[in-house]
């Protein structure tokens, strides 16, 4: 667990606190919250079972996609770390039988992706 408190330091890290009020309702009795991140209006949750992925839609926020991924589905992903000029870093995970990553996210420079990697490194590997 120790990575894991260590993240909350992150300015993009939610606490599991936070994150356990807001979002119990889409969790089975036997899973617990291990890290979140806040993407602008995004949020990324590792469980103890898999990855959620919170997706605010539209201009007014009501619309809400929640996109559950299984740890044991999740064949590769890579990082792309932010450059000089593009300050986003970059998220790709591909999905069992997918050519083409099935998830891309940008995450901005309150998140450090080396973080988000090694959680999703710990739970996929």
């Amino acid at each position: 667990m120790s990575i894991f408190s260590s993240l909350l330091g992150n300015a993009g890290a939610l606490s599991n606190e936070e994150l356990q009020e807001k979002y119990q309702k889409l969790l089975i009795p036997s899973e617990t919250i291990e890290a979140g991140f806040k993407l602008i209006r995004d949020t990324f949750i590792f469980t103890n079972k898999r990855l959620i992925l919170i997706d605010i839609q539209g201009l007014t926020g009501k619309k809400t996609e929640y996109f559950s991924v299984t740890y044991k589905s999740i064949s590769r992903f890579s990082v792309e770390t932010a450059g000089s000029f593009d300050l986003d870093a970059e998220l790709k995970i591909w999905i069992s039988g997918e050519q083409n990553p099935s998830i891309n996210k940008k995450f901005n420079t309150s998140v450090d992706i080396y973080e988000v990697q090694k959680i999703l490194a710990s739970f996929v590997l």
